[in-house]
């Protein structure tokens, strides 16, 4: 029997940490490349620290001499980039920051185990595990606790760029300690919120009286009581931030982009990785499966692991775990997604329409829990398969 009751954290860093920095750019590439053609090969990382950010992996297209074109534009991509996160600090500057592109023509052997063949399926891009999860604990099917720091975040940055709170910088972290009673979060026992600032004369006092309403309004009602404990700045003043306080890499955030901790993570980054790459495509898959399994009322949790070998089309293991409150057994919900959704990476990719430059949204405030767009971003996040896992049980 799962435990009910007790109190669960977890965390999010906001655009402008210096990892998400990265994470920014390295999918800005991947869509710039998406954009030009839809089959491009992608594995993007950005390192990012003073004054500096380098660009590196591996990038192809069909044609050899746009390539070369895109090749000399990442330097723009990367600036456009900080500017829009919102940094004009002096260490860290997106007219100023020096960048260094050392992307390089996508390995040809790594091109032909991915690439189909006379005599084979397209194969997946590695080999390794993926997870997916849901829990009907929010409308988003979403854990609470990472859903909701996001959501401060996301609150925070849009009163910053729309010149509301000129004080508040781009980065930041927040943490949510939330309280459970028979299965269902009921209260914020704890809430950690650290964020950059531009005027130096300013308390932690100062900084709480500025973001306290954005986190109270952002929170279900009734759920900060007198009980919440507050730490906002806690080590004091915040001004020097993103790389310039701290280096930043692509994919260093993984718990950040998935559940906060709450699920399994099989240890792939998403960002700067075109969907051939099964760590971000199958791990997509995996949430919207896991997602439409509780959509369908077929479980109030599900946690749905995916395995894939290099080079290989079809998935080698699909594990379901329900957590004791499936309605059916979890192998007849294996049985049924083999059913309705084709996991080879080719299927994943055209069942999710996946080759779209629609990346650089996800890189700050979560990869799952986000409504679907119009345009095709967030795809995974439909609750569309429902129906067709129902009946195929």
């Amino acid at each position: 029997m799962s435990r009910q009751n007790y109190t669960f954290t977890s965390e999010s860093v906001s655009e402008g940490h210096p990892d998400k920095v990265c994470d920014r750019i390295s999918d800005a590439v991947l869509d710039a490349l998406l954009a030009e053609e839809p089959e491009a090969r992608v594995a993007c990382e950005t390192f990012a620290t003073t004054n500096r950010v380098v660009i590196g992996g591996e990038i192809g297209l069909s044609d050899q001499a746009k390539l070369a074109e895109y090749m000399e534009g990442m330097d723009q991509i990367a600036r456009d980039c900080i500017r829009d996160i919102g940094y004009e600090q002096d260490k860290f500057h997106w007219q100023t920051v020096e960048v260094t592109n050392l992307l390089h023509e996508q390995s040809a052997h790594i091109a032909q185990g991915v690439n189909a063949a006379e005599n084979k399926d397209e194969g997946a891009g590695d080999q390794g595990i993926m997870f997916g999860y849901a829990t009907n604990e929010t409308d988003a099917l979403m854990p609470a606790p990472i859903q909701f720091a996001h959501a401060i975040l996301r609150r925070l940055a849009e009163v910053r760029k729309s010149g509301q709170e000129p004080t508040l910088g781009p980065d930041a972290k927040s943490q949510l300690s939330v309280r459970y009673v028979d299965g269902q979060p009921v209260e914020v026992s704890s809430i950690v919120l650290s964020t950059q600032h531009l005027d130096e004369s300013m308390t932690s006092d100062d900084v709480r009286a500025v973001v306290e309403p954005y986190i109270r309004e952002t929170l279900p009602e009734g759920w900060v009581t007198p009980n919440t404990v507050w730490h906002v700045n806690p080590t004091g003043k915040f001004v020097i931030g993103g790389p310039d306080g701290d280096a930043g890499l692509t994919g260093r955030k993984i718990i950040v982009d998935t559940y906060g901790g709450a699920a399994p993570h099989g240890g792939g980054a998403f960002s700067g990785k075109d969907p051939t790459k099964v760590d971000r495509s199958a791990a997509y898959a995996a949430r919207y499966l896991a997602k439409n399994v509780v959509a369908a009322g077929l479980a109030d949790k599900c946690t749905l692991q995916l395995s894939y070998a290099i080079g290989v089309a079809r998935p080698l293991s699909i594990y379901v775990n329900t957590h004791d409150t499936g309605k059916v057994d979890e192998a007849e919900i294996e049985a049924a997604i083999s059913k309705v959704m084709d996991l080879t990476p080719r299927g994943i990719r055209t069942h999710l329409a996946l080759n779209k430059p629609v990346y650089q949204r996800t890189a700050a405030y979560g990869h799952f829990g986000r409504e679907p767009d119009a345009d095709g971003g967030f795809s995974w996040e439909k609750v569309d398969l429902a129906e067709a896992l129902a009946k195929a049980l």
